[in-house]
């Protein structure tokens, strides 16, 4: 009994990770041409669900930005939002220094345009902290929020807005296009790929949160956030799909930032969103229990599985020793699983002290650096070793 047990769980263990990693992606792409399948169908049949246009009136929009030390963007990040193609009395701009100890605050308070409403804070908080203040001043109808080092495509808030005709709509998420690293870092690549699933994933309606980078929900549906929460645009946008209303993706309202060259730099930034994700996890049950069924579908398969991989790989390891002592297969196996993971990290050694892999070992590199982030952020949030207040990186 003890070997059928141990077998069923470093199988179920590792098939959970290839299926998040590997089967998921397709599994994704069949349901949603299934669901496109319906969705012809009913309109062939004339039973396609009535949008309400909602005219051609534009709402006012509040931009909502939380910025950190950010004076290398500050100001062109502003100037970008004023440049925008919509009408300028329609467009709002809220930013917050959060307690900047370079010169954001001073640039922010030279700006004299009237729709620019800068707000220095003295400490540094934490971004949702700001993010709760400067949505308390706003009374815009729309609320869209993004980062200070981000930079919007001129057309952006308009293609945004233009989803909130349909009265069902609650949140759309633009896309967010990462410049390419030049350094080994893979998370550019990582994020075109997160990109198709977030696709496929709004074609089912299961989409996942948003981009921090360029999002807009419904005011009504904002609900103030935990001071200490991380992973902000995510918990924002997951509200919205709790309350029963559609999340909807549109990749030609887009946005680009830089990505960091170094891994290393990534690595932390990880961590930090990994501390997030847990928060996410054991906070906010209803995000699994209370959103649709493909939203449901898409977290557990996407989300919750990716963030517990290393804890299940970790699991599946150590059935794996103990039946490889009955067992030539599973002492093959269990040998297999020391070698991939101990090359991993000398991979990841190596990119850490300067070494250029090749790209075909990028990618293994950020994958084991990756899941090496999930599992210490996973240790960080149930010591409580972290803080809502951040620390500046490129992205």
């Amino acid at each position: 009994m003890l070997e059928i047990a141990l077998t069923l769980l470093a199988v179920g263990c590792l098939g959970a990770v290839v299926y998040s990693y590997a089967l998921y992606p397709g599994l994704l792409v069949a349901v949603a041409a299934l669901a496109q399948g319906i969705r012809d169908i009913r309109y062939v049949l004339g039973k396609r669900e009535r949008r309400n246009p909602g005219g051609g009136v534009l709402p006012a929009v509040a931009v909502v930005i939380s910025a950190y030390n950010e004076e290398r963007h500050i100001r062109a990040r502003i100037d970008n939002l004023l440049a925008l193609d919509y009408p300028r009395e329609l467009l709002h701009v809220y930013v917050g220094s959060d307690g900047s100890h370079d010169r954001t605050g001073e640039i922010l308070a030279a700006f004299e345009q009237a729709t620019v409403h800068a707000h220095v804070f003295a400490e540094n908080r934490g971004k949702a902290s700001v993010l709760n203040d400067l949505v308390a001043r706003t009374h815009e109808p729309i609320l869209l929020f993004s980062d200070a080092n981000t930079f919007f495509a001129r057309d952006a808030v308009r293609r945004l807005v233009a989803h909130f005709r349909t009265p069902d709509v609650g949140a759309v998420s633009g896309e967010l296009r990462l410049l390419r690293s030049n350094g080994d870092n893979q998370d550019s690549l990582y994020w075109r790929v997160e990109q198709v699933l977030k696709f496929f994933e709004a074609r089912i309606g299961g989409l996942l949160g948003a981009n921090g980078a360029i999002y807009a929900i419904r005011r009504e549906f904002w609900v103030p956030l935990a001071t200490d929460t991380i992973c902000d645009d995510f918990c924002v946008a997951m509200s919205v799909a709790a309350a029963g209303q559609r999340l909807v993706y549109e990749p030609a309202a887009w946005a680009e930032e830089d990505t960091p060259d170094a891994i290393s730099e990534e690595f932390h930034r990880r961590v930090r969103i990994g501390i997030g994700n847990f928060q996410a996890l054991f906070r906010h049950p209803e995000y699994l229990f209370c959103t649709s069924v493909s939203t449901r579908f898409a977290y557990f398969s996407h989300k919750v599985l990716r963030w517990i991989a290393p804890h299940l790989l970790i699991v599946a390891l150590f059935a794996s020793l103990i039946l490889a002592s009955q067992s030539r297969l599973w002492l093959l196996l269990a040998s297999l699983q020391i070698v991939a993971y101990a090359g991993a990290a000398l991979l990841y050694a190596a990119s850490l002290g300067g070494v250029r892999l090749p790209s075909l070992l990028r990618i293994p590199t950020f994958l084991f650096a990756l899941n090496l982030a999930f599992l210490l952020a996973s240790w960080r949030y149930a010591s409580g070793n972290y803080r809502g207040s951040w620390k500046r990186t490129r992205r």
